[in-house]
């Protein structure tokens, strides 16, 4: 067991944290930071690996926001290749695009079905994380900070008792007794407040059913290097991007660290994950089964011909799972604790973001005011119930969709409007607190029915996801053909009064969400003259600061 901090078996902490992955870490760096007497206590060995590998541009908008409104600049040194490769690993790659390949058993690639979301030049190219190293940096960056870290089997928290008037103790596998105000469970799945009885759904809500198996393998051959990709005309290479294979019943993700010039890394990171009820696990060995899906699909199967597996496989039952609640007296359950869905369109560290951002605050005055009631962090409650369920819905309608490309190219929109949306948003705070330096920038944006949504005034965007799963739910049930629920979830884009006509989200022909000049140049022209105010404002306050953004790194790495 690694201790740190005077006298810190005889210290009652502010907040213990339990769990040094990405939010946990994150999460105490942030309150030792701000003044905050911080345990964090991660009783399993280093290193490990951690699903959650692409660094999103709405994914790395969050950390901005989280690194400068908290005052830890490392946090930000994730949210570009240059600044992971500078100050935290060489081993990490590089994510330019989002891209979908459409799959038919048995068939060869139909090179019209494909999708790809390119990220704009405006954006500093963002990173795929190493994890092993990025969560070994910001355990580190914790400990710099001022937290207590102890790490190592003695570290493993085997009991808690929780009193509401009094505060937590915890007892370690070493046998020691710790004593906190609060508690934060970022422990995952199995963590212990978690573990608790009352506090898991049982069964879950989530209507998605999925389990997934992963590794990291040599020897992945560029899908652009393959017959098929060869096929595409995409506008940027599949392998400068997160790749997702989609087919009837599941989808593959291949997330390359070699692809940027001075990685030292050679491995991939691969990962398949399937319906649970379509594809029932066997007891067969992840290798075979792997290899028995690709045998259905030759031209996924050829990206694989070489390839070997770096590390053991990591296979799972159902991924999903949920809470009855995520805040009750003395304690929090933090992003994936409190539930998890799938790793599709790569939500995961942004979900963990949000949370951070949204509790390190409330943690920060209920230290300085001694106020630990539980009702002060309602929000961080229905922040995370409400986005379990946005992703739950959209994961659900996206493997509804996998059946039929037609389909999956409207589902897919859904996600584009949403993570631009979202990516916008955040820049738009992050911009005015930059101009401001007033806290109420972000206290402001909590004060709605909506939490997480980039458009809360909207009641179109926020029906969005209902309606596509709704829409998917028919498609399920036979009572709708999927180009039936196409056209309504295209319609239904089509007639959103807050995106830009010429970004081709309602036109299922424009396969690629590619931001050029002249693209940019009639959305502007729209922003002047037929955005509602609210959107307006967004987007000008969004592109200003993003502008602002790309200068200060041409000074920086000048």
């Amino acid at each position: 067991m690694n201790v740190t901090g005077k006298d810190s078996a005889r210290t009652r902490y502010e907040v213990a944290v339990i769990g040094g992955g990405f939010a946990g870490s994150l999460l105490a760096a942030v309150l030792a930071r701000n003044g905050v007497r911080t345990l964090l206590v991660e009783g399993e060995e280093a290193p490990r690996f951690a699903v959650g590998e692409s660094m999103v541009p709405y994914t790395a908008a969050l950390a901005r926001v989280v690194a400068r409104r908290y005052g830890v600049p490392e946090i930000e040194h994730l949210t570009s290749l240059e600044g992971v490769r500078r100050e935290v690993s060489s081993r990490c790659g590089v994510l330019r695009n989002m891209g979908f390949v459409h799959h038919r058993p048995h068939l060869r690639q139909h090179p019209g079905e494909i999708y790809q979301v390119v990220n704009p030049s405006v954006v500093p190219p963002v990173p795929h994380l190493f994890r092993e190293d990025v969560d070994a940096h910001l355990l580190g960056v914790a400990r710099r900070r001022g937290a207590d870290v102890r790490t190592g089997p003695g570290a493993r928290v085997e009991g808690i008792r929780i009193d509401p008037d009094t505060g937590v103790s915890l007892r370690t596998a070493a046998g020691e007794e710790l004593t906190a105000e609060y508690v934060v469970d970022a422990g995952g799945r199995h963590g212990p407040v978690a573990r608790e009885p009352g506090v898991r759904e049982e069964p879950t809500r989530a209507r998605v059913h999925s389990r997934t198996l992963f590794t990291h393998m040599t020897g992945v051959t560029p899908y652009d290097a393959t017959v098929a990709g060869r096929l595409h005309d995409q506008p940027s290479p599949w392998h400068q991007g997160t790749l997702h294979h989609v087919f009837d019943g599941g989808w593959l993700w291949v997330i390359p660290f070699d692809n940027q010039p001075r990685s030292t890394n050679s491995v991939c990171s691969v990962g398949l994950t399937l319906d649970a009820r379509r594809h029932p696990a066997h007891g067969l060995a992840p290798q075979e089964e792997f290899d028995r899906l690709l045998a259905g699909f030759p031209d996924l199967a050829e990206q694989f011909r070489h390839a070997e597996p770096a590390r053991p496989w990591t296979t799972t039952g159902r991924l999903q799972y949920s809470s009855k609640h995520v805040v009750g007296d003395r304690y929090c359950l933090a992003s994936h604790t409190a539930g998890f869905v799938d790793p599709l369109y790569s939500r995961g560290l942004a979900h963990s973001l949000e949370v951070v951002n949204a509790l390190g605050r409330r943690l920060i005055d209920a230290a300085h005011d001694g106020d630990w009631s539980t009702g002060r962090f309602q929000y961080v409650e229905d922040l995370q119930q409400a986005l379990f369920d946005a992703h739950d819905d959209l994961v659900y309608a996206s493997f509804v969709s996998f059946r039929d490309f037609e389909l999956f190219n409207a589902v897919v929109r859904t996600w584009t409007v949403s993570t631009v949306l979202g990516a916008l948003a955040v820049e738009n705070a992050c911009a005015a607190y930059g101009r401001s330096g007033d806290d109420a920038v972000f206290r402001d944006l909590e004060r709605t029915r909506h939490p997480g949504s980039p458009l809360p005034g909207s009641a179109h965007y926020n029906s969005l996801g209902s309606l596509t799963r709704t829409l998917c739910e028919e498609v399920e049930a036979g009572t709708r053909t999927p180009k039936a629920a196409a056209d309504g979830i295209f319609d239904a884009i089509g007639r959103a009064d807050y995106l830009p006509p010429s970004l081709g989200l309602a036109d299922p022909a424009d396969r690629f969400f590619h931001n050029t000049p002249a693209r940019i140049a009639r959305a502007a022209r729209w922003v002047r003259t037929d955005a509602p105010d609210e959107v307006g404002a967004l987007l000008k306050g969004a592109m200003g600061g993003l502008i602002r953004e790309r200068l200060r790194g041409v000074r920086r790495s000048g």
